[in-house]
């Protein structure tokens, strides 16, 4: 079986007839994997903690909304800067970073909600759905200044916006 990728994303496969019989014979292994899990999950009680993986921590912390994170940009003020790790963090899912990135290029109204004032948690500039030129444009536009393509006296620009999010599910 061929895989190709385009950004860590599967885009096409290729599968000859022995990796159907493979593929079969594994799918038969995994369901019955799935239905043992399935099955010790109902014999454990609901105070125990359930078995650990990727989807059940990531579970485990607060679902993060559009809303809210374009809410938290507009606490940053003009001439300052956040990471998307410290918006995460806000929002009470830590792990999120490269979430918060991914709303915030489709954010549908950069202007009013600045969406450039977010860079990398080592003050590098980060992405930008107009060109990374345009958003260093802007910041430096509001007084933020670069030395080697990181923000110029980060830890004195940059600003620990807080969610006014109450605990909710």
């Amino acid at each position: 079986m061929q895989i190709h990728l385009y950004n860590a994303i599967m885009v096409s496969y290729d599968m000859h007839k022995d990796d159907v019989k493979h593929l079969n014979h594994n799918v038969n292994k995994l369901s019955s994997i799935k239905g043992a899990k399935k099955k010790m999950k109902l014999q454990m009680s609901s105070q125990m903690i359930s078995m650990s993986d990727k989807a059940t921590r990531i579970s485990a912390n607060k679902p993060i909304r559009n809303s809210d994170v374009y809410d938290l940009l507009l606490k940053i003020p003009a001439g300052k800067v956040s990471t998307y790790g410290d918006l995460a963090r806000a929002l009470g899912n830590p792990s999120a970073s490269r979430a918060i990135g991914r709303i915030l290029g489709e954010n549908p109204n950069p202007i009013k909600v600045p969406c450039h004032r977010v860079v990398m948690s080592n003050g590098r500039i980060g992405g930008y759905a107009y060109g990374t030129a345009k958003k260093r444009q802007l910041l430096e536009k509001e007084g933020v200044s670069f030395i080697n393509g990181t923000v110029k006296n980060f830890n004195n620009v940059k600003v620990y916006p807080q969610s006014s999010i109450k605990d909710r599910d």
